[in-house]
């Protein structure tokens, strides 16, 4: 059986390609490029060794140098950015018409730089991070998630800023290639998919233009059939014979 893949599994692979050629061509250039790059936080979570709770992770901004460290900056919200761009494709090509959120998309694009920024400005800073904290349990969340699938959205990308923020971005990539070709390979087989039930998913090969002109069909059918039930009942009381006179009473003599 031949499997047929959506746009977005070549959208996908094309960018990712793209995006690791691009990296090779720059390390074949220069390779003194490894030095301004946010990459290798793994390696330094994996091999450092923390005695205490309140020690803290070294990232590789402390080794870049003055104008090393603002580059290493840029490169890091920017690395961010890249590795949340398809994880919006995926939302956006997988998500229903009718639950879809241009806002989740929005802030699935924003929130890993604004993370990112957040990890670097509390690293090695225990009042700072308890100052964040502060500030951010002030701050009032009033739009809850329509479904589940929605915050692991969310949750990718608070680790991406996270992962980004200690010199990391090759885990956020890895993270994100697995979380959007996953989604992917759910979305082609439609898994867990049942009739009558809520869908998360949208239907591939369905127009979505059709599916809301058919709603909208129903809708009026249904409105119709509503008010032919109206009027027939209104006609049906207006034929209906009126009640007969009460005979007056006779006197008795």
């Amino acid at each position: 059986m031949r499997i047929r893949f959506p746009r977005l599994f070549y959208a996908l692979t094309k960018y990712y390609i793209g995006v690791a050629v691009v990296l090779l061509i720059a390390f074949a250039v220069n390779p003194e490029v490894r030095n301004y790059l946010p990459i290798g936080g793994v390696e330094e979570l994996i091999s450092q060794t923390i005695e205490g709770p309140f020690d803290s992770v070294e990232i590789g901004a402390t080794n870049a140098g003055a104008l090393g460290s603002f580059v290493w900056l840029i490169i890091a919200v920017g690395g961010a950015l890249l590795a949340a761009l398809p994880v919006s494709w995926t939302y956006v090509a997988v998500r229903t018409r009718d639950e879809y959120n241009q806002s989740l998309v929005q802030t699935i694009i924003l929130l890993p730089m604004i993370v990112t920024g957040i990890v670097i400005v509390v690293h090695n800073s225990l009042a700072l991070a308890f100052s964040l904290a502060g500030i951010a349990a002030g701050v009032q969340f009033r739009n809850a998630l329509k479904s589940p699938g929605d915050a692991l959205f969310i949750l990718l990308s608070i680790g991406t800023g996270l992962s980004a923020g200690i010199g990391a971005v090759e885990l956020a990539f890895v993270v994100t290639i697995a979380f959007n070709y996953g989604f992917l390979v759910l979305w082609m087989y439609d898994y867990g998919g049942r009739d009558g039930s809520q869908r998360y998913f949208r239907r591939r090969g369905v127009d979505p233009r059709k599916v809301k002109a058919e709603k909208i069909r129903k809708k009026k059918e249904k409105k119709r059939a509503k008010q032919a039930a109206i009027a027939r009942a209104g006609d049906t009381d207006a034929t209906e014979d009126p009640p007969a006179p009460a005979q007056p009473e006779t006197p008795q003599p």
